[in-house]
């Protein structure tokens, strides 16, 4: 006869798709009449800008743009001049057809801006973005459990507790700030570079609801009115909540990966500025499960035929944030760094024996002045690393942030740059677990009236269910026979009941 099961459901998150993917737009700004003609290009920078997502069902979508400023010096050898535009982007992912539409997290980087002129008026402008990007559908998986379990029939139950994706989305919101420059600071003419790096510093999980608060660093390059090169920073705070499909524990946790929506700049009439900026908070929920499985199962009086399967779920095993930092010299002289820039590419991963080296290849955009103090601009390479124990048979999923400003001097033997960023990693189990789907129960035979009732067996490294199945005793016998309440130490000799 068949053993019944009953089933649950277990619901949660998984993904269709965690990878990175490449693109690199061009775009040709033309200069407005009552700008000077271009002598030489010297610098080139860039805002990632995300504006939309879709999902496809067999493949997701994100548009946006970069927004680039360059700097030049004219033709006619007047005042270094900016500018700035727009170029449009469209990244796509495929993935195989899914069920139902899930939620879409992004993670661009800006891997490079750079510029040159292709006449006195017109400007060709490139920009490289990498992102990572992740698609998670809902996902239900059945848990089978057997009822009305005959006393012959030893079942190997085991618990698991896991930590599981339940839910993921998005929090919108827009923040209008006036920046306020110091009291000896010059007032903003034409901005030069503006980049905006949005820090979640603390984030928690109250029933149905997540709360964050963080900050948005915002660097600003700009031209003051007699044409100097001033830069500045702000710090923006800002405090948000959301409301979430359902309560969790108090064990949940969320993972936010913030991104810019829009960035907008305005004058007022005394010369303060005013912005406006667009962010938003994707949030993943995870939440602590116990998994009761039936793994195994044998009887003492007759034979079983059983039916298993691997329950495969997303389960997170490790969360490791991994700090960066590079440090590089340059054999360049010259009297002062004006500004520096790193852009950095999503991570590589290499495993090798039991290590998973990391390597974050990037640049260094640089605005100096020369030993003559004229201003020059040059891209350096470098590459950042990092490494962390892994088994090969775990997923790692990546995620990279740049919040740290790069800064470089000049010193007697050339220049020191210096960038840092975070490599958070999601560690994934890709194992499954063993359950037992169906048990088909034989005719009970009779006992053999020769067979010991007690058997001498040295335990070796085997488990208790393992001798127990093999000798056709149970796990509580043997345990009572031997006055144990675990796993017994290995090479000790055992009493086993036979029953």
């Amino acid at each position: 006869m068949d053993l019944q099961f009953s089933k649950s459901v277990c619901q949660c998150l998984r993904k269709a798709t965690c990878q990175a993917v490449n693109q690199e737009q061009t775009q040709e700004i033309r200069l407005p009449d009552t700008m000077p003609d271009i002598g030489r290009v010297l610098g080139s920078w860039g805002q990632v800008i995300v504006r939309g997502k879709e999902w496809r069902g067999n493949g997701m979508s994100v548009s946006g743009g970069v927004m680039v400023w360059v700097l030049y010096a004219p033709e006619d050898g007047s005042a270094i001049q900016s500018i700035e535009g727009w170029i449009p982007l469209q990244l796509k992912w495929d993935f195989p057809q899914t069920q139902r539409d899930g939620a879409i997290c992004v993670s661009p980087l800006l891997k490079a801006v750079d510029a040159r002129s292709v006449s006195a008026r017109k400007i060709m402008v490139r920009a490289s973005v990498s992102a990572m990007g992740e698609a998670q559908e809902p996902m239900e998986q059945e848990i089978y459990t057997p009822v009305d379990v005959p006393k012959d029939v030893q079942l190997l139950r085991r618990k698991y507790p896991v930590e599981l994706p339940m839910e993921a989305g998005e929090m919108s919101f827009q923040m209008e700030e006036e920046l306020t420059l110091p009291a000896s600071a010059p007032q903003i003419r034409k901005v030069v570079r503006c980049n905006l790096v949005p820090v979640v510093a603390e984030q928690k999980v109250l029933a149905g609801r997540l709360v964050f608060r963080g900050n948005g660093q915002l660097q600003m390059v700009y031209l003051d009115p007699d044409g100097n090169l001033c830069k500045n920073q702000w710090e923006l705070p800002f405090s948000q909540f959301t409301e979430l499909d359902r309560d969790y524990s108090v064990n949940a946790t969320a993972d936010i990966v913030p991104i810019v929506t829009g960035m907008e700049m305005e004058v007022s009439e005394d010369g303060k500025r005013a912005c406006k900026l667009g962010l938003s908070m994707q949030y993943t929920i995870y939440d602590r499960q116990m998994l009761d499985l039936v793994c195994d199962g044998y009887s003492t009086q007759r034979e079983l035929q059983m039916e298993k399967e691997q329950l495969r779920l997303p389960v997170r095993l490790d969360r490791h944030v991994e700090e960066l930092q590079l440090r590089q010299n340059w054999d360049m002289n010259g009297q002062k760094m004006e500004d520096l820039v790193w852009y950095g590419e999503q991570p590589h991963g290499v495993q090798e024996d039991g290590m998973l080296q990391w390597q974050i290849p990037g640049q260094f955009q640089a605005l100096y002045r020369d030993d003559q103090g004229q201003l020059q601009g040059v891209t350096i390479r470098g590459e950042m690393s990092a490494q962390m124990e892994n088994d090969p048979s775990n997923r790692v999923d990546p995620w990279l942030a740049f919040p740290a400003a790069a800064e470089g001097m000049f010193m007697a033997d050339g220049a020191q740059l210096t960038a840092g960023g975070t490599m958070t990693c999601d560690v994934f189990g890709e194992e499954g677990l063993t359950m037992v789907t169906a048990l088909q129960l034989g005719e009970q035979v009779p006992l053999d009236p020769q067979r010991p009732s007690l058997i001498l067996r040295r335990s070796g490294d085997s488990e208790l269910w393992d001798i127990a199945k093999e000798c056709g005793s149970t796990v509580d016998a043997i345990c009572k026979a031997n006055a144990i309440t675990g796993q017994p130490e290995e090479d000790v000799m055992l009493l086993i009941p036979v029953i």
